[in-house]
């Protein structure tokens, strides 16, 4: 079992079955991509891992724990956070501000340690404040603590996503389309930067992504759903020729290697 399994995973809306016996295992440290069509399942699977949605059936677990019945706040605590495929940031915060947000699951300061100013809550944020600028600088933003989050341009938006994701200390990071918008350029340097957070903070990446460029290019396994079902999984090589895959994408036989949408 790796850092995260989901076993016979189904979630349904009504009569819709959004995932259908779903088994997803994926292994520490990896850099692991989910893809389909639109509505095949994708972000609803990240939302049962995060506790937003409660599968009906199926089971799932985050290094050996079952999560099934957490809320989000207690995941994120555990050690899972994500960011989403469109921009959720205090837009009317400071980049510094919103890292901070993120810290909020291992602050130890209480709310009576707030009004008081006491000198356990007063070293608590300062060292808060200095875990911030450092990740500002990972997703490199120094200097831009002070700028409002809508100031700064789309893709430094989202690097600074990441970075509010990041200050919950994750040991699993779920990325919900981050490419989505870039030009190929900005693509490739987000390509890279989702290399760094894996060989040089260890942390297991999950992502979905519609970009089968950055797909291939970055992935170590790829799981692919179509209608709430995984209907191939394998490494770049294996799936890119599966005409399973081929089919949900294309209806066609050619292959998928540079199929975007």
């Amino acid at each position: 079992m790796g850092i995260l399994a989901s076993q016979q995973l189904t979630k349904r809306f009504g009569g819709l079955i959004a995932l259908s016996e779903l088994d997803l295992d994926v292994a520490e440290r990896s850099i692991h991509s989910i893809i389909g069509p639109n509505g095949a399942g994708k972000t609803t699977y990240f939302n049962c891992v995060t506790g937003f949605y409660r599968a009906e059936e199926g089971r799932t677990f985050f290094n050996g724990q079952p999560i099934d019945t957490l809320t989000p706040d207690k995941i994120t605590q555990l050690g899972i956070a994500r960011t989403y495929q469109n921009i959720r940031l205090f837009a009317n915060m400071t980049c510094l501000e919103n890292i901070l947000v993120g810290m909020h699951p291992h602050l130890k300061s209480s709310w009576m340690g707030a009004i008081l100013r006491t000198p356990a809550t007063r070293q608590d944020e300062a060292q808060a404040h200095e875990e911030a600028i450092r990740l500002l600088q990972f997703v490199g933003q120094r200097g831009k603590g002070d700028y409002l989050a809508r100031n700064l341009p789309y893709g430094e938006q989202r690097r600074l996503e990441v970075a509010r994701a990041l200050a919950s200390r994750p040991k699993l990071l779920l990325l919900d389309e981050p490419t989505a918008g870039m030009n190929p350029r900005e693509s490739m340097d987000t390509m890279a930067f989702i290399r760094r957070l894996r060989d040089e903070l260890g942390i297991t990446i999950l992502l979905i992504e519609h970009n089968m460029r950055v797909v291939m290019g970055i992935s170590e396994i790829i799981t692919v759903l179509d209608f709430g079902q995984k209907i191939a999984e394998g490494t770049p090589d294996q799936v890119r020729n599966d005409p399973r895959v081929i089919e949900a994408y294309l209806g066609t036989r050619r292959g998928v290697a540079g199929v975007g949408a």
